[in-house]
């Protein structure tokens, strides 16, 4: 396994697929997320590309502020490397986190997945005993279900402190799905072509 500077420094390559299913090791252990969401997948596509709609789904419980003068993207890229302060309640530093973003697509027999990754790493702060964080988010057409996105989600996280730190992961992973399924109907609305919204957002 590469170091933990050299997942820093290093682009990282082809992701493992994205299934739904348990997996838990001492090494490494997953928290796993499947369930249908009302909005079309090209909505849920952008939200996840979104800054502001990703910082959303922690909402009020954690904050994440850029720590580079330009501020946080109008939306992902692939190749983006951004570090943020996370704050709990919007007070309590929870320590930096760098974010690597990448992005692919699979083919698979109920239409194409689309999957966001991100393979940062934290910084400092509680996580920072963690080797390993790989985030993905995936979305498709939902089955059956026209106008509906099918959400998969997948962390996998590594270290010595995985097995303490996974039950409260697994916490706030089910606070996002529960925002996920509310949020999800505001996304047919693209929030980055709302000039309102974004006089009313104040600057990074």
């Amino acid at each position: 396994m590469a170091s933990r500077q050299e997942r820093m420094m290093s682009t990282p390559g082809a992701s493992p697929d994205l299934r739904h299913g348990a997996g838990a090791t001492l090494e490494r252990m997953r928290i796993l997320l499947k369930f249908v969401i009302d909005c079309d997948a090209d909505a849920a596509w952008r939200a996840v590309h979104s800054p502001r709609a990703v910082a959303e789904l922690y909402g009020p419980l954690l904050d994440l502020a850029p720590l580079v003068p330009s501020g946080l993207p109008t939306s992902w890229t692939p190749g983006d490397d951004v570090p943020v302060q996370l704050s709990a309640l919007g007070s309590v530093p929870m320590g930096r986190q760098l974010i690597h973003v990448s992005e692919r697509s699979v083919d698979e027999p109920g239409g194409q997945v689309r999957i966001f990754r991100d393979s940062g790493i934290p910084l400092t702060g509680p996580l920072a005993s963690l080797d390993v964080w790989d985030h993905q988010m995936a979305v498709s057409p939902a089955p059956g279900e026209p106008g509906k996105t099918l959400w998969r989600d997948r962390l996998v996280i590594g270290g010595p402190t995985a097995p303490l730190l996974w039950p409260v992961l697994w916490g706030v992973w089910q606070w996002r799905a529960a925002r996920v399924r509310a949020l999800a109907p505001t996304w047919a609305h693209d929030p980055e072509s709302d000039p309102e919204a974004d006089a009313e957002t104040p600057a990074a």
